[in-house]
């Protein structure tokens, strides 16, 4: 699909949405009355095209399709996790092009050929990547249910700190950022760990970075 189809696409979708508000906002004899144009009997789809953990995937997509849903139910990537649904737990948070998000917050079509790496990508389990195997050793998983959004968040954290990019913890913006307990502890505060495991996993990425704190 070309740019200019899927402006399009977007467009069209756009007008019906418009359209079917203003009917809704009408008492059915008005609405009636003012000739409201019909809806479509179906989902609005699109196709949508993926990199997903290094592979294109192309898709026909309901428009109201969240990235979670899916990864976890068309791409069936069920490392991902739904927890919350509302982007407070950080349970589904993976990698969009370098930058972490909360996959139930957004659409799949928004990331039309972005590339996207869940904890599948990462590594696999006789290949961990560093940041899985820190975790197992410094028990950060327990019951394992936040850990993939966990591990996500914890690399693209670091990969934020290595680019420079400061928090709300960050005492001289104008400096390097520096690893450090507060400065790992609130760039992980998005993921809740109900296990209560925070410690075990700043350690764990501490020693993935290479530092003692």
């Amino acid at each position: 699909m070309s740019v200019n189809e899927l402006e399009l696409s977007r467009r069209d979708l756009l007008i019906v949405g418009a359209a079917y508000a203003a009917a809704m906002a009408l008492p059915p004899s008005q609405a009636a009355a003012a000739g409201s144009p019909a809806l479509p009997d179906g989902p609005a789809m699109l196709d949508v095209s993926l990199i997903v953990n290094g592979e294109i995937r192309k898709l026909g997509l309901d428009t109201r399709t969240t990235l979670l849903d899916t990864l976890r139910e068309h791409l069936h990537l069920a490392g991902t996790k739904k927890g919350c649904d509302h982007g407070q737990c950080g349970a589904c948070t993976v990698i969009v092009d370098g930058r972490r998000i909360n996959s139930c917050l957004t659409l799949a079509v928004m990331h039309e050929g972005a590339e996207i790496t869940t904890i599948e990508g990462l590594g696999t389990p006789k290949h961990l990547h560093p940041m899985q195997a820190a975790f197992v050793r410094h028990d950060g998983y327990q019951c394992g249910y936040c850990t993939p959004g966990q591990i996500c968040s914890a690399v693209a954290a670091l990969d934020e700190i290595k680019a420079g990019i400061p928090s709300h913890v960050s005492a001289d913006l104008n400096a390097p950022m520096e690893i450090t307990v507060p400065e790992l502890r609130e760039r992980m505060s998005g993921n809740i760990c109900r296990c209560g495991a925070y410690s075990n996993i700043v350690d764990a990425i501490t020693e993935v970075a290479g530092s003692k704190v």
